[in-house]
This record gives C-alpha cells, structure tokens and sequence, in this order.
C-alpha cells in the first residue's frame, strides 16, 4: 500500500463499469479508433450516464462522509482511454460530484498493472480479460456484468460474496468438480477444523472488516454476506475459517444448492461476487453482479 494513502480501502474501477459507454464504444467497435476519439472529443460536454458500478461508488464515497476527519475510502479511476478521451470521463465525474481524483488513462493498454501500484484491494471492470489480469497478480477483481437490478435508495451498502474459489481457495470445490459430493462432503467433515486457505477476495474482505470496526455495531453503514451453495455438515469449516481469520461476516446463508438470486434479492446486496456463471446469471436480474474468473470453475474458459 503506498505510504500516502495509510490504511484506506482503495478500489479501482474502470470508466466504463463507472459510466454508460455504450454508444461510444459501439463507434469503436464500428468505425475504429481514430472515430472513436473524434467522437468523444466532439461529446466531451455531454453527461456520461451512470454504469454498473456507479451506485456502489456512490455510496462507498459517502462513507466517508460518515466518519469525518481524514477519507477512509479511495476510489481510482483506471482507463483504455487516452487522457484527452478521457476528459468526458473526468468532466462526468464532476457533474456527479464523485470525489474522483486519482486515475491511469493507458491509450488502449490494459490498465490493471497499475492497480497494484495504486494499493487497491478491489478492481471493477467490464472487461474480462483485464479483470484475469488483475486476479493473477493477486488482486481482487471482477467483471461487472449488465444487471437490471434497481438501486436501493439508501446510504448502507451491503456485499454478497460466494465462498469457495471467492473468499476461500477453490481446493474444495476442485474435490466437489472431480469426484461429487459425497467425496467433497468427507473432505469438508474431515477438515472440519483445518481452516481454508484464502481466496482472491480475502484481502479485500478483511480491508471492509476493518472500516466497519471504526462504526459502532449499529450504526455501521456496511453490511456483508456469505452467500454460498454449502450445507450442513459442511458450513462447520466455512466458520472456523473466518474465525481462525477474525473476520466477522453479518450475514451466512448455506443454501444447499438452492438458486441464488431470490435470496441476494432479499438480502437486498448491492453488489455480489461469484465464480460460477450459473450463479451470476440467477443473481444479475436482482442485484449488480461480478464475476470472479478465477478457481476451477473457470479453467476451460
């Protein structure tokens, strides 16, 4: 982390998780880069929308409203575009009033090698390759699909996070994917004790832990959840583990398989990260959705 940004939560977040590009990236796509330039310069004076990331930015920023003092939370904007494309993006970022001050505009480059410059715990993005990037350089990301989730209006942020291959190392799911469950539910009883190893997220976990312990019990303006397709016998292990970690998680549902997305509607998340597809498609029609590329699950894509 560097020296000036003490112990803050940072997150990265890619300008088109933070706003609509649709319509000029359809020009890219379409027409090349040079039309694609000429028409965000031309368009630098008109209000980007907000993207899929932009309710949770919103309300990560008020946090530190909350506390006063020195800001508790750093969000940093990482870039395919150009500084001079890239104007649009930071005169939006103004209209909003998003205390955005920080950013890497790379001219088509994949900006994730500088989220480890930058200190970040977390990186958002909607391209994946940049996300696969950053989680094989120990970062936690996520690729934030399109969701029809409606915001909820309201200052408390609230994280959904899958277990294994997520908060916790995919060695289970591995026993799960190759030999079943009965083999996967010996494993779990046996090593009841023994906690996993962490996961991609697990930094970025305990770095939320820590800002909510600066909030009185009550009054604390983040919430988190286990959301994770695990049952009895095997939820003794998943317990330890945050135990032997000293992370304390407010809300765990062990579903036992059970279909996601109703549960995360109820729980009303923000934002949830999972491994699997399955799982990310049940989730996007009630909540914002990141998947995590990483683990077993992901190895034939």
């Amino acid at each position: 982390m560097p020296k000036n940004f003490g112990d803050k939560l940072v997150i990265a977040i890619s300008s088109r998780a933070l706003f609509n590009l649709d319509e000029s990236h359809q020009v890219f796509e379409e027409e090349g880069l040079g039309s694609y330039s000429q028409y965000q310069v031309e368009h630098e004076d008109e209000v980007l929308a907000p993207g899929e990331a932009f309710p949770l930015v919103k309300k990560l920023l008020r946090i530190n409203e909350k506390l006063g003092g020195e800001p508790r939370v750093e969000v940093i904007l990482l870039s395919r575009n150009s500084a001079d494309t890239g104007l649009r993006v930071f005169n939006s970022i103004e209209h909003h009033k998003l205390n955005i001050s920080r950013a890497a505009f790379c001219s088509g480059e994949s900006p994730y090698r500088y989220v480890a410059a930058f200190g970040c715990h977390l990186f958002l993005s909607t391209n994946a390759e940049d996300v696969r990037n950053a989680l094989d350089n120990g970062v936690a990301a996520a690729t934030l699909l399109a969701s029809d989730a409606k915001d909820r209006d309201d200052d408390e942020l609230r994280f959904a996070f899958d277990g294994d291959a997520v908060l916790f190392s995919d060695e289970s799911e591995r026993i799960y994917k190759q030999s079943g469950l009965e083999a996967f539910t010996e494993n779990e009883i046996a090593t009841a004790k023994q906690p996993m190893s962490g996961g991609p997220f697990k930094h970025f976990l305990q770095a939320l832990h820590s800002l909510q312990s600066e909030f009185p019990p009550k009054t604390c303006p983040i919430r988190t959840a286990l959301v994770t397709a695990r049952s009895a016998p095997a939820h003794e292990r998943v317990v330890r583990t945050l135990r032997a970690w000293n992370i304390r998680i407010d809300e765990s549902l062990f579903l036992g398989g059970l279909d996601k997305g109703e549960f995360l509607k109820s729980y009303g998340a923000d934002v949830f990260f999972d491994d699997q597809h399955s799982h990310c498609e049940s989730a996007k029609p009630h909540v914002a959705t990141g998947h995590v590329p990483h683990g077993v699950a992901n190895e034939s894509d």
